[in-house]
């Protein structure tokens, strides 16, 4: 009798660990550190022993629009610092360049929960309205014209990645981890794509009623 309580009690922990929480809806400020680096393209090899990540910030909205149990649509909109590092006598410059965008980013996720744990995966597009690069001891301002050392303003990229939700009373805490992977060459005179990776902090209480979410059958 006793064992079969013990089998009883673990199979309830069990179930309950396995709670879906994606109905549930939730508007979330980020402001998050985010590392943040360049992919070269076919001189992303040559260039690997030079290149250092650069650590930016993130300031924005977050909102889960939960539709089934199990999925959650979550658009977000923020100001994120992006770039990178090249250090001296590398193979394109003899000088260390620090370059710095400064991006409003735009993804939609597609979130997949799995009890507490979900998946993100989605696009997002960027426009860069901003940025420098410091050469040496002196930096100017981006330019964002077609010619040599110019960026292109909009960026596309596709985020993967996951979280964990800790429920705490009527709000939760989550914690998510995302890389983002940009698909588009932001340089006019060679190859450059953004990468970083996000490490967050969400502090939320549930949202009103959502009305794209679907009643449990």
């Amino acid at each position: 009798m006793k064992q079969k309580l013990i089998a009883f009690f673990a199979a309830g922990m069990l179930l309950s660990s396995l709670q879906s929480f994606g109905q549930t809806s939730y508007l979330d400020v980020l402001l998050n550190g985010v590392n943040t680096n360049f992919n070269y393209g076919n001189a992303n090899s040559s260039l690997k022993n030079y290149k250092k990540s650069v650590f930016g910030a993130q300031a924005g909205v977050s909102f889960q629009a939960g539709i089934t149990p199990n999925f959650s649509l979550v658009p977000e909109l923020y100001f994120m610092m992006k770039g990178g590092k090249l250090l001296a006598n590398n193979p394109v410059t003899n000088n260390e360049t620090t370059v710095r965008l400064y991006t409003a980013e735009l993804p939609v996720l597609a979130r997949f929960h799995l009890g507490r744990a979900y998946l993100n995966a989605g696009p997002a597009i960027a426009y860069d309205f901003g940025g420098n690069n410091k050469l040496a001891n002196s930096s100017k301002a981006i330019s964002f014209q077609n010619g040599t050392a110019g960026f292109k303003r909009f960026d596309a990229s596709v985020q993967v990645g996951g979280g964990y939700e800790f429920p705490f009373k009527q709000k939760r805490v989550a914690l998510d981890i995302r890389y983002c992977y940009g698909v588009t060459n932001i340089s006019y005179d060679r190859e450059i794509y953004n990468r970083s990776l996000i490490v967050s902090i969400h502090f939320s209480r549930a949202w009103k009623t959502n009305p794209l979410a679907k009643n449990k059958l």
